[in-house]
């Protein structure tokens, strides 16, 4: 079984930088998660990538990246997290979605819908995170996040992300970003669009065996870079049952105690990693009494 993994690059001239990643098995791993049906499927897995490649050019150890994909079509949504340290984490509105294919590829953009919007959040790990928000410009994952970061971010990028698909389920998942910096090269930026644009399906070429490096040497061509950083990918959650018991502290102590008369057991899923976590009556109490006593008791 071959490992995930992300490999960051640059031009030697400093004009061009980027991130390229598989993540195969963390997507199948959030497949039997999630029970994902195929479009469901390709759609958070082009979204993981696509994470991946942004969490790769983050700077700080403890820094993360989410985005939320919302849209008019049956999915809904796709939450997706990724970290400095390399876990990635994902969910989908409805798991079960599938359409018709169109001109034999996996409807994303239906599924999504094409009327929405992309929040991306990046939280530095100290200080306030920083909120952008885009409207979706196709629902097709990979253009939304390239405007995203060209309108909201004012850097030029191309991004790609692809998932593969066979009878056995997903094939390859994967994808890179590209993206120009001060100052521009134009020439280079030329070069690269000419191989961009006879580049063939990024999930063909992943299915094949294609890896981040092959995928950057044949975008880059003739022009020299260096790869700066290799950096394992794999499926992480951040859930945890003390952060489970914050959530249950959050709702009020009427509510915890509500549900401490009502029900035997209370059980909390974690939305990204289907981690089931349960309380008894009795834990919910000793919770409501971690609280200390009400206001203006003796």
């Amino acid at each position: 079984m071959k490992k995930d993994y992300l490999i960051k690059f640059m031009t030697r001239s400093g004009s061009l930088r980027g991130t390229a990643a598989i993540v195969t098995e963390t997507l199948r791993e959030l497949v039997r998660r999630h029970d994902l049906w195929p479009t469901a499927a390709v759609a958070l897995g082009r979204s993981v990538a696509g994470c991946a490649c942004m969490a790769g050019l983050l700077k700080d150890d403890a820094s993360r990246i989410s985005l939320k994909f919302e849209g008019d079509g049956p999915l809904r949504k796709i939450l997706v997290e990724g970290g400095h340290d390399g876990t990635l984490r994902g969910a989908v509105g409805d798991a079960h979605v599938e359409l018709k294919p169109e001109e034999g590829r996996l409807d994303v953009a239906g599924a999504l819908g094409r009327v929405g919007t992309l929040t991306v959040i990046r939280d530095p790990g100290h200080g306030p995170p920083y909120t952008g928000k885009v409207p979706l410009v196709s629902g097709e994952i990979g253009e939304d996040l390239a405007w995203y970061l060209a309108d909201s971010e004012q850097i030029p990028s191309a991004v790609s992300v692809g998932v593969g698909v066979d009878s056995t389920g997903i094939a390859a998942a994967g994808g890179f970003i590209l993206q120009s910096l001060p100052p521009v090269d134009e020439a280079a930026i030329e070069q690269v669009m000419r191989r961009l644009e006879t580049l063939p399906p990024l999930s063909g070429l992943l299915a094949a065996g294609e890896t981040p490096e092959m995928l950057v040497a044949r975008i880059l061509a003739d022009l020299p870079y260096e790869i700066l950083e290799i950096r394992p990918l794999r499926f992480g959650c951040t859930c945890s049952r003390a952060r489970i018991e914050s959530l249950l502290l959050s709702l009020g102590v009427a509510e915890i105690r509500r549900m401490a008369q009502e029900m035997e057991t209370t059980e909390v899923t974690c939305e990204f990693c289907r981690e089931h976590y349960a309380f008894t009556a009795l834990e919910l109490q000793a919770l409501v009494a971690q609280t200390g006593p009400p206001r203006g008791s003796a």
